[in-house]
Order: C-alpha cells, then sequence, then structure tokens
C-alpha cells in the first residue's frame, strides 16, 4: 500500500505533498489545494492511505483509498 501525505512547511507558509514519506513532490500555497491534490494521487495509485498532518506535525486525519 502507498502512502502519501500532505505536510506544511518549516514556516507553514505553503504545503507539500509527500509520497512515501521521502522528498516531497510539490509546494502548494494552500491547504486544500494540496490535499486536493494528494487525493486525486492516492485515488489513481489504489490502495493508498493519505495522512493529512497539522502545523504542528501530527496526524490530522488519515483516509484510505
Amino acid at each position: 500500500m502507498k502512502q502519501y501525505s500532505v505536510v506544511p512547511n518549516k514556516d507553514v507558509t505553503g504545503w507539500f505533498v509527500k509520497i512515501e514519506d521521502v522528498a516531497p513532490t510539490d509546494l502548494y500555497d494552500e491547504r486544500d489545494t494540496a490535499v486536493a491534490k494528494a487525493e486525486e494521487i492516492a485515488k489513481e495509485n489504489k490502495p493508498s492511505k493519505l495522512q493529512i498532518m497539522d502545523q504542528n506535525h501530527e496526524v490530522e486525519e488519515e483516509r484510505t483509498y
């Protein structure tokens, strides 16, 4: 199962979409945009899990596709 995550950058000025918790793929200005993109990628690569982190890098929500 592939794992994807949406995490804030260091200054919480942008949001990264990460695959398998390795290098970030893209940086988005808005959290909602990053979540939508990560969701799209996760749905295309089922089975997969998406973790959405808050500004403290704690898991806020987890979705499975």
